[in-house]
């Protein structure tokens, strides 16, 4: 064996920690930055890190991935910049032996790290690992929110295809379908009849008895967002955010307004006790994320995620409270009240707050970017103002959205959307524009006192677009509004006028909620530009 071949064993058994005398807590971070996962959870991470070096303890991060501020070298006491597997975890523990692991600031992948450690003797620090499955498990879950009394749509739980049509069939259509443990609604999907569902377990999931298919009946109505923190006997709401997209867009692509806008006193009320509910029933410590429906002025209860959210950054600096910081030191032993926090919903302020998702379907090709219940976006921006039509509007300006005053709409509406796209397309021809679609849907619209200008060709001709193709191209198009939501396939012509908008960077809308937003915001600068 030669000096080089030893220098090198040398170097392989070169251990450079060196274990502090300080009492030390390790916290996993949320791994490789991707669509679901990405830079809400190392911002909660170092804040984490803040809260933990303040109590007096050695702060250790483990994560692996170099473009997230957690990674940086400054931010820790000691870093670990080691794949987020189990064999890489316990070796660190091994090496730093700290007093226990937060794992509720790293997204999914943290969450999913927490039984295996438990059961190497690891204490997880928080919300319990029996309790984390309690929320995770969908039997557990459904079992936690019977006994508390709380509704919630109809759901069930499969391993096999046979029983998840069987299922499906047994809830009614449409459903919402999904595997368990997913990040980032990851392969979810609503469901509108047999055939579909067929399709769809064919092509996303592979079935497993430990990971089975989640079916809920899909509810349509309001979506609202509740970031709640837990210290066992009080929880503190910070407040409630009102999706502007309705149920089926998933939170991280939806639009979302704080505070709420079309809530009433009563559902607000309903809200805060339920979240309480949920809270000291699961024995949270720290954290946890809770989305809601309002469906025919009932609270239904969507998903519990026991752990940061995605939503944290925006909710934190809208009220003022550093969440993770006050989470982080409930788990450390210092409760609400300690902190100098209330139990119940944080009082709501005058300014008007408007979160807007960013997209970078430009630079994914393959993505469809028709919105659904899988999340795509890629950022956030927000839009503050005292009047909501004009927070709306910074939000859209914020997200790179143009939307310009005047011009032609192209309209691609399903049959089941048009009485809802009606009074929209009234009022955007009032604003001026132009209503461009297809030769059935114009004819609805003329029967129904619209002016349209109709498109020639609605049908792709050897794969291509022709008369929208080069209308899109042209530049007179200033928005293009599509829900035609069964057309994925590329070759169809619903996906190829949706990759033209974006080709040509071109707004486009998948959601007439979406829509009704621009129209709120237009018609602010509409009355501006009037007033001067």
């Amino acid at each position: 064996m030669n000096r080089q071949h030893l220098i090198f064993i040398a170097h392989m058994n070169e251990n450079e920690s060196v274990k502090s005398q300080k009492q030390a807590i390790m916290v996993i971070g949320s791994g490789p930055i991707r669509i679901g996962q990405g830079v809400e959870f190392d911002y909660a991470t170092v804040h984490c890190v803040r809260a933990i070096r303040d109590a007096g303890y050695e702060a250790i991060i483990m994560n692996s991935n170099p473009e997230t501020v957690s990674t940086d070298f400054s931010i820790a006491d000691k870093l670990y910049f080691e794949p987020l597997t189990l064999e890489d975890v316990l070796n660190v523990i091994d090496v730093d032996r700290p007093l226990g692991i937060i794992v509720q600031f790293g997204g999914q992948t943290a969450i999913n790290l927490a039984e295996g450690l438990q059961q190497q003797g690891v204490k997880i620090l928080g919300t319990s690992v029996k309790n984390l499955d309690r929320a995770e498990d969908r039997e557990s879950f459904n079992q936690a929110i019977k006994k508390l009394g709380l509704k919630q749509p109809v759901g069930m739980t499969a391993t096999t295809q046979d029983e998840v049509i069987e299922r499906a069939t047994e809830i009614g259509y449409p459903v919402l379908v999904r595997p368990s443990y997913v990040l980032g609604g990851r392969a979810m999907e609503i469901i509108q009849n047999t055939a579909e569902l067929k399709h769809y377990l064919l092509n996303n999931v592979k079935m497993a008895p430990q990971h089975p298919i989640l079916i809920d009946s899909y509810l349509e109505g309001i979506e609202c967002e509740v970031d709640a923190i837990c210290d066992g006997a009080s929880v503190l709401v910070p407040g409630i955010m009102e999706h502007i997209e309705h149920a089926g867009i998933h939170s991280g692509d939806s639009m979302a307004v704080y505070p709420s806008q079309h809530l009433s006193d009563k559902i607000k009320s309903e809200i805060v006790i339920a979240t309480k509910k949920i809270a000291l029933e699961l024995k949270c410590v720290g954290l946890m994320n809770l989305q809601f429906i309002v469906h025919q002025d009932e609270l239904y209860i969507l998903e519990v995620n026991p752990r940061a959210s995605r939503t944290v950054p925006f909710l934190s600096k809208v009220t003022g409270i550093k969440m993770t910081q006050v989470a982080t030191k409930i788990i450390l032993g210092h409760d609400l009240q300690e902190q100098g926090y209330k139990d119940g919903l944080f009082e709501e302020p005058d300014v008007i707050h408007v979160k807007a998702p960013v997209f970078s379907f430009s630079k994914l090709n393959d993505v469809d970017p028709f919105l659904g219940p899988e999340m795509k976006s890629t950022g956030e921006v927000m839009g503050t103002d005292y009047s909501f039509s004009k927070a709306l509007y910074k939000a859209f300006i914020a997200a790179n959205v143009n939307i310009a005053g005047n011009g032609s709409i192209l309209l691609n509406i399903n049959d089941k959307n048009k009485n809802e796209a009606l009074p929209l397309v009234k009022q955007f021809v009032s604003l001026g524009y132009q209503i461009v679609t297809s030769a059935k849907m114009s004819q609805f619209f003329v029967e129904n006192q619209v002016k349209t200008v109709t498109s020639t060709k609605s049908t792709t001709v050897d794969g291509q677009l022709n008369d929208i193709s080069e209308l899109i191209q042209s530049g007179t198009v200033q928005f293009v509004i599509d829900t035609l939501s069964d057309d994925h396939d590329k070759d169809s012509y619903g996906y190829q006028a949706r990759k033209m908008a974006i080709m040509q960077h071109i707004p486009l809308f998948t959601s007439l909620q979406t829509v009704s937003a621009v129209i709120i915001a237009l018609e602010s600068q509409a009355l501006t530009v009037s007033a001067l």
